[in-house]
């Protein structure tokens, strides 16, 4: 099961106390205070980890708590300090602290790391507190207890190219074809109820991350349908790829379809809007495509490629395409 939000209550561990002793030896005589300090506490640290694909875990074990520090004792013995918890999540983990809203952290490359809840210091042990004036003293600290947190978790896919469209345009297809991936294809709407990510490989061992996400309907941006829940997925994507039905059942206009596509981006980001963006139009093999192409070339002021998703016609040339438009994007970056 795919979740991406999730709720957790993380504390560090406690310190641990210190210690009261006196030396008590056969030939040392009015030995004097030789208690240790207490360790300190475990850390709780999240850790992004590639193979980690979703925060289902999280749902099911929503506490987490590092180590405690030991106690000290005798002869000035530290207690051992407790072990940090680390804890694996997902790239691309946005970290918040629930009752402030403050994001802590995005977690979006593999092997970043934050600490949420630090451990507690470990008290001193009364050798600490001899003085001149003050040789037997009877007194200790206690250890400082860990920090306690509660954090709201929220994965947001990475991926190079993400895919939008209306359902049944064919994107869970196009992503199945040129991918490992394995997205439910049907012939109802709302097939995909959760993003996927597949990888595509070409010649020359190059490959790129798509992503695919719920299909968009009118009014999915104020939270019609899916798309609400899931549109903040393809906010990480390089390149926005539409993909367009032909030859849709309804008998709605593609050039209509594209248009209201636009507008749920721009009604979520203005930024998300305005990303690079490619148009696959899918079921070229069907009739009345190529009259609905010509219409879509006539109105659209983008690159369009003619393709069937199901056949693989125009697949290899639009994959191209794309990762020619990521590798543009990454050398702008640079």
């Amino acid at each position: 099961m795919f979740i991406d939000r999730a709720t957790i209550q993380v504390k560090g561990g406690d310190g641990g106390d210190g210690c009261v002793s006196f030396r008590r030896e056969k030939y040392v005589p009015r030995g004097g205070p030789d208690g240790g300090d207490g360790g300190n506490g475990g850390s709780v640290v999240l850790l992004a980890d590639e193979s980690v694909e979703t925060l289902l875990d999280f749902t099911r074990r929503p506490n987490y708590s590092a180590q405690n520090g030991r106690p000290g004792s005798g002869k000035k013995k530290s207690g051992t300090s407790g072990e940090d918890l680390v804890v694996h999540v997902p790239v691309g983990t946005i970290v918040r602290d629930k009752n402030t809203d403050l994001v802590l952290r995005d977690l979006d490359e593999p092997e970043m790391a934050i600490t949420v809840a630090e451990g507690g210091s470990g008290g001193r042990g009364n050798a600490r507190f001899a003085t001149s004036t003050d040789q037997a003293p009877r007194h200790y600290e206690e250890g400082e207890p860990g920090r306690e947190r509660t954090l709201e978790l929220e994965l947001r896919l990475i991926a190079d190219v993400g895919l939008v469209g209306r359902p049944n345009a064919g994107k869970s297809t196009l992503l199945n074809k040129v991918s490992h991936a394995h997205s439910k294809v049907a012939s109802y709407p709302f097939t995909t109820l959760h993003p996927y990510l597949g990888i595509v490989e070409l010649p020359g061992y190059r490959r790129f991350v798509m992503a695919d996400i719920p299909g968009l309907i009118e009014g999915s941006h104020e939270g019609a349908g899916l798309g609400d829940e899931f549109l903040r997925h393809i906010e990480r994507t390089r390149i926005i790829l539409h993909v367009i039905d032909l030859a849709p059942y309804d008998g709605t206009n593609p050039i209509d379809t594209y248009r209201q596509i636009r507008r749920e981006l721009a009604g979520y980001s203005a930024e998300l809007a305005n990303r690079p963006s490619v148009v696959a139009a899918n079921k070229i093999d069907l009739p009345g495509a190529e009259e609905s192409l010509e219409s879509l070339r006539a109105e659209i002021d983008r690159p369009i490629f003619p393709i069937s998703a199901l056949k693989g016609d125009g697949i290899r040339e639009l994959m191209e395409h794309l990762y020619a438009q990521i590798r543009e994007s990454v050398m702008t970056d640079e």
